[in-house]
């Protein structure tokens, strides 16, 4: 095709002159898809435009061609001035739509003949104390470990694996699609790129056995709730001499009994009698630490009120940071009373004034106003 007859590469790619790099692709991608030869059999129309829409994206989406074509046109690529069309940058162009069009994105790759194991997860319930303090704990888990029988290799003693027929050993098959070749995993040996004839008996030729294993695992302080500790390499053994997988280990933390946790702060609901909240006092609370603190409640102490303890909470994870400890306190009203104490409380209501209840009879005096004013 002559310079004079080609069309505007921004007219093949149907975009605008100022269309960005993410414009392009998405346009070549779908017109690429829209006329690819595998998707119009016999159809050389649709072959010729796919040809001609490669040419235009290979030019397009390199910086310095699109400078050249918007200044000189299709005049750039003549008397071999970096031309476009089917030449060494056609595969990178092709690989920009490889995946949509045949879902084989990460398959191009050498020969896996030696499969890394897989990852194991363990799941660990641990108490706030061990949370705090830490621990190193012991675990048994079903893990499948290297045969050792066939060291591995999965063939039988005295014999070894021999190379695929169908795929020479490369664990890859290459077949032709239209006039691209595309390139799967070998069927025969599963990429491995070598056939076991006589297997195993031990482990039937996947190079590994399920055995128990008791491992040590260290929980550092401070650790929280979801916490995942890594083992590498205790996970399961590689297929035939392949690398192990690693162990992931999941912490979770029990209910306490007393401590709720907020990060490294722990909360703690204490009730106190309504004489101790109006005449004041002092109760003694645990600490995770697995002592005790004395909180004193002034005089008047109202329901819900926090009180802050330093520095008694939870170690921050890999820090000599300590947490808050606070303890709200929650006044319980006397239930059950006898009648000596019904008239007891009853001359206390008598006696008690808006100093000695100062909230409940500022609301009162509003909700006789509000009333007041509604009626007026």
């Amino acid at each position: 095709m002559s310079t004079s007859t080609k069309r505007c590469y921004y007219e093949t790619l149907e975009v605008e002159r100022d269309a960005d790099d993410s414009v392009l692709k998405s346009s070549f991608r779908k017109l690429a898809m829209k006329f690819h030869p595998d998707r119009n059999p016999g159809d050389d129309t649709s072959e010729v435009k796919f040809k001609e829409i490669n040419e235009a994206y290979e030019v397009l989406k390199d910086k310095d061609k699109r400078a050249a074509y918007d200044r000189y046109g299709h005049a750039a690529f003549e008397q071999g001035g970096g031309g476009a069309g089917f030449g060494a940058g056609f595969a990178s162009s092709f690989s920009d739509i490889f995946e949509d069009l045949f879902g084989m994105a990460g398959q191009r790759g050498g020969r896996g003949g030696r499969e890394r194991g897989a990852d194991l997860r363990y799941n660990m319930e641990i108490t706030l104390e061990e949370a705090f303090g830490g621990k190193t704990a012991q675990i048994e888990i079903p893990v499948s470990v290297t045969c050792e029988a066939c060291s591995g290799i999965g063939a039988k003693a005295g014999t070894k694996p021999k190379t695929c027929s169908t795929c020479g050993g490369a664990g890859r098959v290459r077949q032709s699609q239209g006039f691209f070749t595309l390139e799967r995993t070998c069927p025969g040996c599963q990429g491995r790129g070598q056939m076991i004839e006589d297997a195993c008996p031990s482990c039937s030729g996947q190079g590994r056995v399920t055995r128990e294993r008791t491992l040590s695992v260290n929980i550092p302080p401070g650790v929280e709730d979801g916490t995942r500790i890594r083992l590498a390499g205790e996970g399961e053994a590689g297929v035939r001499g392949g690398p192990p997988g690693d162990l992931y280990i999941f912490l979770s933390l029990a209910q306490h009994q007393f401590f709720q946790r907020d990060g490294a702060d722990l909360h703690c609901r204490v009730p106190i009698s309504m004489v101790t909240a109006a005449l004041g006092g002092e109760f003694e609370v645990p600490t995770i630490e697995k002592g005790k603190t004395k909180v004193k409640v002034p005089a008047g102490t109202q329901s819900s009120r926090r009180f802050r303890i330093a520095s008694k909470g939870m170690p921050v994870l890999r820090s000599r940071q300590m947490g808050d400890m606070y303890v709200q306190v929650v006044v319980e009203t006397p239930q059950n009373l006898t009648k000596k104490q019904q008239e007891l409380l009853a001359e206390f209501e008598k006696l008690s004034s808006g100093n000695t209840q100062p909230e409940s009879e500022g609301f009162f005096t509003k909700v006789k106003d509000f009333f007041g004013n509604r009626a007026s």
